[in-house]
C-alpha cells in the first residue's frame, strides 16, 4: 500500500485555506464577519498565545456558515482536480492511501474522485467541532498503529513533520516545489531531528526548503 499527504503533497497548495477562499468569493459576507477573526487568530499563534489546534478547530468553524457547502465543494473540485500532480496519476493505485490534515468533508470528494482511500481530520460541520485529533504529524502514525492497517510500501509527503509515519514505511519520499518534485527522504542526522521535534510540538510544517 501506497500513502500520500494531501496538501502540498499531490495537491499543490492548501485546499483548506483555497476553499476558504473560494467561498469568500462566493459568500462576501464571510470577508467582514470571519475573515478578521483568522487574521487576528493568525497573529496569536504566531506570538504563541494559541495553541495549533485551537486556531485550526476555529478557522475550520467557517465550515459551518456555508449553507450550501455540498454544492460549493463539488464546484470547487470541479474546477481544481486538474491540479492534482501528474506525477501521482501516473502511478496512482486504487489501493491508495490519502492521509490528511484537512477536514474529511473537503478531501473525501477529491479522493472519491480518484477513487482512493482517505483518512482526514473528522469535523462535524453542525457543531463546528474535531471528532478525533487533527490528524497531523504523529497523529497519522498512531492512527494507523491503532487501526491495525497494513505496512506502508511508500510514502509521500512534503513536510518533515511527518517523519513519524515515514520511518514506518518501506520507502519515503519528499516532495517539494508545489508537488512537482520528488525525491527520497532525507537521512535525518541528529540536528535534523531535534529541528523535526521541536516542529512537529509547535504545530508547524516542516518543509524542503528550509
Amino acid at each position: 500500500m501506497n500513502v500520500y499527504d494531501f496538501d502540498g503533497t499531490i495537491f499543490p497548495t492548501d485546499c483548506s485555506i483555497d476553499f476558504f477562499i473560494w467561498c469568500m468569493r462566493r459568500h462576501p459576507k464571510l470577508c467582514f464577519t470571519f475573515a478578521p477573526k483568522v487574521v487576528k487568530n493568525l497573529i496569536k499563534r504566531k506570538l504563541g498565545k494559541m495553541p495549533e489546534y485551537l486556531m485550526q478547530r476555529e478557522f475550520f468553524c467557517y465550515l459551518t456558515l456555508i449553507d450550501d457547502f455540498d454544492e460549493q465543494i463539488e464546484r470547487y473540485w470541479d474546477k481544481n482536480e486538474k491540479k492534482i500532480a501528474p506525477w501521482y496519476l501516473k502511478q496512482k493505485r486504487s489501493d491508495d492511501l490519502i492521509i490528511s490534515a484537512s477536514p474529511d468533508c473537503i478531501i473525501g470528494p477529491i479522493a472519491n474522485r480518484l477513487g482512493v482511500n482517505f483518512m482526514a481530520t473528522e469535523f462535524n460541520r453542525k457543531y463546528g467541532v474535531f471528532v478525533h485529533n487533527l490528524m497531523y504529524a504523529q497523529e497519522k502514525a498512531q492512527y494507523m498503529i491503532d487501526h491495525g492497517f497494513p505496512k506502508i510500501d511508500n510514502f509521500y509527503s512534503d513536510s518533515l513533520a511527518d517523519t513519524p509515519i515515514a520511518l514506518c514505511a518501506e520507502k519515503a519520499f519528499l516532495v517539494s516545489n508545489k508537488a512537482s518534485t520528488v525525491t527520497e527522504w532525507p537521512e535525518l542526522d541528529e540536528e535534523t531531528l531535534k529541528k523535526v521535534h521541536e516542529k512537529v510540538d509547535t504545530g508547524w510544517t516542516v518543509h524542503l526548503e528550509e
